[in-house]
């Protein structure tokens, strides 16, 4: 398993944070991008800040749309379309976010820090996500496709379910 900069749960996955951590938690992310950036020589202008502090607001995937609408949200010159995706094209080209296609939206990247390729957890009731830090799925297919001959470019898995809080309500 990999460094994560949050907080994992009982079982090694990244804890969703609530209350007074869920600030801290966007406020690590930020951090992180921040330092990124400035590793990399990299600029995180305002508004690739404020799309991927609004994209940490919630840990369920947001669409372009509902980025944009948030951005918008009191600004006498609301935000265009280009400028979200833009944005959200920094934000994923740096490691900053991942895209999830099943959802066409976006979650925030628990590490930066660190290469690797997306594998994710998706409640189809709450739309809850959450990315898994095994690298152990990365080997696996990696090994499965030299086998074929096939040479890997990009994984992303998505695994629709079920969380425990919503098969606890139902």
């Amino acid at each position: 398993m990999s460094e994560n900069i949050f907080p994992l749960d009982t079982s090694g996955n990244p804890a969703l944070c609530s209350g007074p951590e869920h600030q801290a938690c966007i406020e690590q992310a930020l951090a992180a991008a921040t330092e990124l950036c400035n590793r990399l020589g990299l600029r995180l202008t305002p508004v690739r800040k404020r799309v991927l502090e609004l994209v940490w607001q919630s840990h369920r995937p947001l669409g372009a749309y509902e980025i944009l609408a948030q951005l918008s949200e009191g600004d006498a010159k609301p935000a265009a379309p280009p400028t979200v995706y833009r944005a959200l094209d920094f934000l994923l080209e740096h490691g900053l976010v991942h895209r999830l296609a099943s959802l066409n939206a976006f979650i925030g990247c628990d590490r930066p820090h660190q290469a690797h390729q997306g594998h994710f957890l998706i409640c189809r009731l709450c739309r809850v996500a959450h990315e898994l830090p095994h690298d152990d799925i990365d080997r696996a297919v990696e090994q499965a496709a030299a086998a074929l001959g096939f040479a890997v470019e990009q994984q992303v898995v998505e695994v629709s379910g079920i969380c425990a809080p919503c098969r606890m309500q139902a």
